[in-house]
């Protein structure tokens, strides 16, 4: 895969999401999943900073994201520059400027997990996320986090961990580290008022 759709593919997911995991408590769990799965639609801001370790200072970015179930996300990124980024029925479509670029996941079977790591956690399935990850639940459903690391040595190699916290069915923060030591943490703010 392309270090290109790797990218464009980290950042999406960013669009989707504090406490040492400990072993999945099923019913906190089951009951989390069942309060982001009532959540149909999402407009929000963000922040996101990345740390690459390519560069001497993070990247920080801001803009809005939207989601609407089951598999809706959009990343609009406001600043430093325009760009937009929408996954919708399995296809990414990212456009900056007048340049736009189509990727179809199924082309991209080792990022498939990456991305359902946000859509299944948005969408309250349990078992898509059980599919590719090992799932641990910390806290209480008023401050919450999970954490996923891949089953798979494909997407291990690329993922260390997905942890995503929020409260009750608010997500607050998605943190992505990679094996390479790469990492982002996108801080998602208030609703954004039509």
């Amino acid at each position: 895969m392309s270090r290109l759709a790797l990218a464009l593919i980290c950042a999406l997911a960013n669009a989707g999401l504090q406490a040492a995991a400990t072993a999945v408590a099923p019913s906190s769990l089951d009951q989390l999943l069942q309060l982001l799965a009532t959540r149909q639609h999402g407009h929000v801001s963000f922040t996101e900073v990345q740390e690459l370790h390519m560069l001497q200072r993070p990247l920080r970015s801001s803009g809005e994201l939207l989601y609407d179930a089951p598999d809706r996300l959009e990343k609009r990124t406001l600043l430093p520059r325009p760009e937009t980024l929408l996954l919708e029925h399995g296809v990414l479509r990212m456009q900056r400027g007048q340049h736009t670029r189509v990727l179809a996941l199924q082309d991209y079977p080792q990022v498939v997990p990456f991305v359902e790591s946000i859509r299944a956690t948005l969408a309250g399935d349990r078992a898509a996320l059980e599919h590719y990850f090992t799932v641990s639940f910390s806290g209480t459903l008023e401050h919450w986090t999970l954490e996923l690391v891949p089953l798979e040595a494909t997407l291990a190699r690329t993922v260390q961990q997905v942890r995503i916290s929020g409260e009750r069915d608010a997500i607050h923060t998605v943190e992505i580290r990679q094996s390479d030591g790469d990492a982002s943490v996108l801080t998602i703010g208030p609703t954004v008022e039509p």
